[in-house]
């Protein structure tokens, strides 16, 4: 039997990077997926690659009518939930001095509002014992510069994944965070010029113990322990950083 044979779960940005790669591992252990994103040239990419397990559903988390009609999918397609991944969100650099109303509320309205909506809305169809991981960041323990609204929103996320534990607790839910340190997922590529992505890449290369960046592959497996192997396990935050928070 494959490691996720029956299991049905649900991935918010699971078009791209690293919610892609907890898709693929989840398809390829059997689970059947709902992936959402806004982008429906890269959904449709994405399910291409995932094949028949696996179900992309337009949408903006930002959106509570977007939220609801992912509800009423996920209720149809897979009718409960094992494992809910929150993992849309956005990183883009807000310098202090320059940052616009607009720029923050964009940040927030996403990584913050999204995160606890999806919840929200999708909690009714978590089954016993499901979990659900948040994708936080390493941002949200360390100052780094020029990041301070994306690092409020991700910390926002780790006092969520306490919340919500105590929220859903007595449904018999679990739910933990996943701190990934620097990936390389093309994130950063799409959201800044050239040189400040590589002048980033290379800042965070230098500081990190491993000296590499993580793969999206090995963020999937250990948000996938979160959410199926770690049965006595809520209300906490594994990091994934190469040791930069740690060491």
């Amino acid at each position: 039997m494959s490691a996720y044979s029956g299991r049905n779960a649900v991935i918010t940005g699971g078009g791209s990077g690293m919610g892609f790669a907890m898709a693929e591992l989840l398809v390829a252990g059997g689970a059947r997926v709902v992936i959402t994103g806004r982008s429906q040239a890269t959904l449709d990419a994405a399910r291409e690659r995932l094949g028949e397990n696996a179900v992309a559903v337009r949408g903006d988390v930002a959106s509570l009518t977007d939220l609801d009609t992912l509800a009423d999918r996920v209720k149809t397609e897979l009718g409960t939930v094992d494992a809910l991944f929150v993992n849309a969100g956005v990183a883009a650099l807000t310098p202090f001095e320059s940052t616009t109303e607009e720029a923050y509320d964009d940040l927030f309205a996403i990584n913050v509002k999204g995160a606890w909506f999806t919840v929200q809305k999708l909690a009714p169809l978590l089954s016993t014992g499901a979990g659900v991981v948040l994708t936080t960041s390493v941002a949200n323990v360390v100052g780094m510069a020029d990041t301070s609204v994306y690092a409020a929103g991700k910390a926002a996320l780790r006092s969520m994944a306490r919340s919500f534990s105590r929220e859903l607790l007595p449904r018999g839910v679990r739910v933990n965070a996943i701190s990934p340190g620097p990936v390389d997922t093309g994130a950063l590529d799409a959201t800044m010029t050239a040189e400040e992505a590589a002048r980033f890449k290379a800042e965070r290369v230098a500081d990190n113990p491993m000296r590499r960046f993580g793969t999206p592959e090995e963020i999937a497996r250990a948000a996938a322990f979160l959410a199926f192997d770690a049965t006595y396990t809520t209300g906490a935050e594994l990091v994934a950083d190469g040791g930069a928070t740690q060491l």
